[in-house]
């Protein structure tokens, strides 16, 4: 006896060997045995073989017309012999019956299964419905094939044009945009990224890197709404001529400073801040935009500011205007550099020049100004700032000794990317110059002196502390956000609030509205000042700030490293390979002596850090950023080697931790020589 019986959906003939109970002993064509239960048999038979009984049903079945067989089924539930009766005209055979029950059940749109064996014919609403559904799929496989096959000739398809972002970096993987790009990947093998490059749907890899921010941090795009500018209050007008010094590149002026020789002997020195916190206000619509941004973006050869230009060009500290500021006057005896007294106003400052370091670097250096040689604008002012720089510098390595930490060097070599018609250079440039470390102590005397102004108010503000928390040396050295004041170890202060940058990140704007609430308000400060203690909203720009912070200077790396790379095709040239001269950092991990590119070096011998080899870079990929390198030589010179390890343990800080966590970073006040645009990067974020 042979039997047709269901295994899970699945059905199949074979001859039944033995049974015992309810259960029968199965063997099938392709001989193997399978227990069947009595329930699951649908048809006995004794002719034909099975394999010839499931081929004649099939054929049975593929002939049967499903629109004829539904108008026959009625709709009444009704079991495959019944159905068979009816469609054929007579009592089904065994084959016919099999061939029916195959077809009802692989046409699930026109017949619900009810039972074993047993089924209804769908409505006819339902019906129609269904198979408009089918027709939908079957014309989307047909344009989804299209697409298909126009990728792969290299032509981006008009309907993926508008969603190319969304197809790299979120895309609907149902819809069939999505499926062709991965079926055209698949037979390509390329990886999507590429494809689109390939068939224009960006334009090149800068743009891809550029699009995939963009499209994470700012999905609704970079623009801003139209503004109206504040109002500023009436503000008296400093009896100062101030300056600032800045890159060529910077629009942002933010700070400048200025010198005032009073007729007792002492000097009054000036650290003027723009002040827009003036005319923003807390929850109003520029505030809005402001905390949406959180900082500027910078990357070389562009920037997403955080305010509107025209709201900038108002507060910037432009030269040959009268700028609204946030002054901190520090008053001293240059015979021995006491502060004798410091005063924070807000006023109107005369912005009498915009120095750049493009113009004064040469000229402005520690022998010229020891030697009083050379002839630039404000030269007895810079001489004057200088000798006050160091004294400030020594003070606070003092303190960061008395808290266990090791001086700062000052052999950093920094480097600074301009960019201009797609042509990048990038030039080296060693921290510590004078220009740069008058701007630098300014700027940490100043947010460290705000800082205690905050909190001798008792008005909260947001503090960057560094040491004394945490389990651990790497946990109590890693910077954090907080806000209430708290040493920072690495700077060798006793509090640090950012506050000197208001136009480019937003904790300096909304402690410049508290700082503002304390020179106005004096005592009663803490119970109007925009922020009270404990304030959730604080505790919320805390966190949003630190997690945008980081992922505009992952951007920034991102942008560098990029650049890096069209920095090697422009000296590359038409030569087959690129050969350069690089340093260890530890390990297989290599930088380049003339650009700040990392690159590890697979199988290179173990070799001391700071020691110089000569690579030959073979390929670099602009998409995924990565180098392929082979080593040609180890240079030996004791000498070299050594002032590049010292050059290298600066550059991450000579507070390194222990094992492979990663080096403090450092303080934008510290990271003087601008990267991008002029202005500091982002902490953590600077060349390697």
């Amino acid at each position: 006896m042979n039997l047709f019986f269901d295994e899970s959906g699945d059905f199949k003939a074979g001859v039944a060997m033995s049974q015992q109970g309810e259960a029968y002993q199965v063997e099938l064509p392709t001989g193997k045995r399978s227990k069947v239960r009595s329930k699951d048999v649908l048809l006995q038979f004794a002719s034909p073989a099975p394999a010839e009984f499931m081929t004649d049903a099939q054929a049975i079945a593929a002939d049967i017309d499903l629109d004829f067989l539904w108008e026959v089924a009625g709709q009444e539930e009704f079991g495959f012999a019944e159905l068979g009766t009816e469609y054929f005209g007579h009592e089904p055979k065994p084959h016919e019956a099999a061939g029916l029950i195959l077809r009802l059940h692989a046409a699930p749109i026109y017949f619900y299964k009810k039972g074993k064996g047993r089924y209804k014919a769908a409505p006819e609403a339902s019906l129609k419905a269904a198979l408009a559904g089918v027709e939908k799929k079957r014309q989307q496989a047909l344009v989804q094939a299209q697409y298909v096959e126009e990728l792969k000739a290299m032509r981006l398809p008009d309907a993926m044009l508008p969603i190319v972002l969304q197809l790299l970096f979120k895309p609907d993987k149902n819809s069939i945009e999505y499926k062709a790009l991965d079926a055209a990947c698949a037979e390509l093998q390329m990886a999507p990224q590429r494809l689109m490059l390939a068939v224009g749907g960006i334009p090149s890899a800068k743009d891809l890197h550029f699009s995939k921010f963009l499209f994470e941090s700012f999905p609704k795009g970079t623009g801003f709404p139209e503004i109206t500018l504040p109002t500023l209050p009436e503000l008296p007008v400093a009896d100062v001529q101030a300056f600032s010094i800045d890159d060529v590149t910077t629009t942002e002026i933010d700070d400048a400073m200025s010198v005032t020789r009073l007729p007792d002997g002492k000097v009054c020195v000036g650290i003027h801040i723009a002040a827009p916190g003036l005319g923003i206000k807390r929850d109003d619509a520029l505030d809005v935009i402001a905390r949406q941004r959180l900082s500027t973006v910078y990357m070389p050869g562009d920037k997403i500011t955080m305010l509107p230009d025209e709201l900038v060009e108002e507060y910037t500290l432009a030269e040959g205007r009268t700028c609204p500021a946030l002054s901190l006057y520090v008053t001293l005896d240059p015979s021995d550099w006491s502060v004798i007294s410091t005063e924070t106003r807000a006023e109107r400052v005369p912005i009498a020049a915009n120095l750049r370091h493009n113009d004064l670097d040469a000229y402005v250096t520690e022998d010229n100004l020891a030697a009083d040689v050379g002839d630039y604008p404000y030269k007895e002012d810079i001489a004057l700032l200088w000798k006050w720089a160091q004294v400030l510098e020594q003070g606070r390595m003092a303190k960061r000794e008395s808290f266990g930490l090791r001086p700062e060097q000052n052999n950093r070599v920094d480097f600074n990317f301009y960019v201009e018609n797609d042509v990048v250079s990038i030039q080296r440039r060693k921290r510590g110059a004078p220009l740069d470390k008058i701007v630098a102590e300014l700027a940490i005397l100043t947010n460290s002196s705000w800082g205690k102004l905050l909190h001798d108010h008792g008005v909260p503000g947001i503090y960057r502390a560094q040491g004394g928390a945490g389990n651990g040396w790497a946990a109590k050295m890693q910077v954090r956000m907080q806000t209430h004041a708290a040493p920072h170890q690495g700077l060798g202060v006793d509090q640090y609030a950012w506050s000197t940058s208001p136009l480019r990140r937003y904790t300096d704007l909304v402690n410049q509205w508290q700082i503002l609430a304390c020179i106005e308000h004096g005592v009663t400060a803490p119970l109007v000042a925009p922020f009270k203690q404990r304030d959730a909203d604080l505790f919320a720009i805390v966190s949003a700030f630190d997690a945008a912070y980081s992922a505009y200077g992952a951007f920034q790396a991102d942008m560098e490293r990029y650049w890096c790379l069209r920095w090697l095709s422009q000296e590359k040239g038409e030569a087959e390979t690129l050969k350069l001269e690089a340093a260890v950092l530890k390990e297989e991990i290599l930088r380049l002596m003339d650009i700040p590119l990392v690159i590890k070096l697979s199988g290179m011998p173990q070799l001391a850090r700071g020691s110089q080899v000569k690579l030959d870079l073979l390929r670099w990929d602009e998409v995924d950023l990565t180098v392929e390198a082979r080593l040609l030589d180890i240079i030996q010179d004791a000498a070299a080697n050594a002032a590049v390890a010292e050059e290298l343990d600066d550059e991450m800080t000579d507070d390194m931790m222990e094992g492979d966590a990663e080096p403090v970073p450092l303080e934008p006040e510290l990271q003087e020589a601008p990267t991008t645009e002029g202005e500091p990067a982002p902490e953590g974020n600077t060349n390697p």
